[in-house]
């Protein structure tokens, strides 16, 4: 599989092709600015996909070129997307990749809500790439 170009925007991206309708949808929440759907390759008990409607790349893309509506928006999307699946408590994880050090995969940005279980720290192993995992007993 090749590279994403994280330079300019892939209108057949798998994100722009949801987003069209050509691609169908596990739709969680849904509003002018986006569309909240389940991942199908789910990494956690839950596990959902929220993506702007407009065409960003990236955080930093999203950043730098979409409106203010369009960015209090999507996070007010975020955030009623955690209320409608019931994860206020006890809590879920927000995860948004950026490039191929991040291993983004898609070149549309999507923050990723996982939750359902304990999820464990932010990076499960250290620089030196040994496990680091903490002791649930």
């Amino acid at each position: 599989m090749a590279m994403p170009d994280y330079k300019n925007y892939d209108d057949n991206n798998i994100f722009a092709m949801i987003l069209r309708g050509d691609i169908p949808n596990k739709t969680v929440y849904e509003d002018d600015h986006a569309l909240a759907f389940h991942d199908i390759n789910p990494q956690a008990p839950v596990h959902v996909l929220v993506i702007p409607k407009g065409k960003y790349i990236s955080m930093a893309d999203f950043t730098a070129n979409a409106s203010a509506d369009e960015i209090a928006g999507f996070w007010r999307a975020v955030g009623k997307t955690t209320e409608a699946l019931g994860l206020v408590e006890p809590g879920y994880r927000l995860l948004a990749n950026h490039g191929p050090h991040s291993h983004q995969e898609v070149p549309h940005l999507h923050v990723h809500i996982l939750a359902g279980k304990f999820v464990g720290p932010m990076l499960m192993r250290d620089w030196e790439g040994k496990i680091d995992m903490p002791n649930m007993d």
